[in-house]
């Protein structure tokens, strides 16, 4: 960790939930604009998408290259090997299955609990390094009905995590209430066409990820549902874009 950041207090330091995506970049860069020390933490969960575990360092050292307001608030990144967790998991995120709609109600990318082993691995990581705030890229406005992404669940996440380690987490959503749309005006409000061009021509969101052809709103298959929620959100972004944007 850079000198500069060692007596940061905890209660102004904060650990990001990071895949290198759109929504975890978004992110990182309203936890570097809010706080005065940023980590990073990163999961090997077996994810089908795992390139995301390789172009997440990218995006990271992209962030520090493009930005240097931020780059001395941008510590150490870490990345946990929960690859035991998603063997356990019936999902087409971690086994080679088309991805459908179950009898749930839920598509069968769901992977059951994800966010709620990512926060207890995050919170530990938190605790050893004195970091108050976990920040995460869930949304229930504009998802795919996971209910580990709930506000709610959330909200009970941050009070277990607090009881059972004893220390004054606080969870932030920054994307809980806004569409893919919203996002992606976020960013440009965040860090103007630099962080937008960024998020197009270096996040991985795709299920599958694919990065063999580069549309009008990044990389991706194009058709599973990650990628849709970009494309559209995207479109709608360019529609209400200042000038500027277009």
């Amino acid at each position: 960790m850079s000198a500069s950041l060692d007596h940061v207090p905890a209660s102004k330091s904060a650990l990001v939930l990071f895949s290198g995506g759109q929504d975890s970049s978004v992110c990182l860069a309203w936890a570097l604009t809010h706080f005065e020390r940023v980590e990073t933490i990163g999961f090997d969960y077996g994810q089908r998408h795992a390139i995301e575990m390789t172009t997440r360092t990218t995006v990271l050292a992209k962030f520090r290259e493009t930005f240097p307001h931020w780059a001395g608030r941008l510590g150490e990144d870490h990345v946990c090997d929960l690859r035991g967790f998603g063997a356990v998991a019936e999902s087409s995120l971690t086994r080679e299955t088309e991805i459908v709609m179950t009898e749930r109600g839920l598509p069968s990318s769901f992977v059951p609990g994800r966010n709620l082993v990512f926060f207890v691995y995050a919170a530990a990581v938190a605790d050893r390094r004195g970091l108050d705030h976990l920040v995460g890229g869930m949304c229930e406005t504009d998802f795919s009905g996971y209910p580990d992404c709930r506000n709610d669940t959330l909200q009970a996440m941050q009070t277990v995590l607090q009881l059972g380690i004893e220390r004054p987490y606080e969870i932030h959503t920054p994307l809980m209430w806004i569409d893919k749309a919203q996002t992606w005006a976020l960013s440009g409000e965040l860090g103007g066409e630099a962080l937008v061009d960024l998020i197009l021509e270096e996040t991985t969101t795709c299920y599958k990820g694919e990065r063999g052809e580069r549309h009008a709103w990044g990389y991706g298959c194009g058709e599973c549902p990650a990628c849709q929620l970009r494309k559209t959100g995207f479109e709608h972004f360019i529609e209400n874009a200042q000038p500027a944007h277009r």
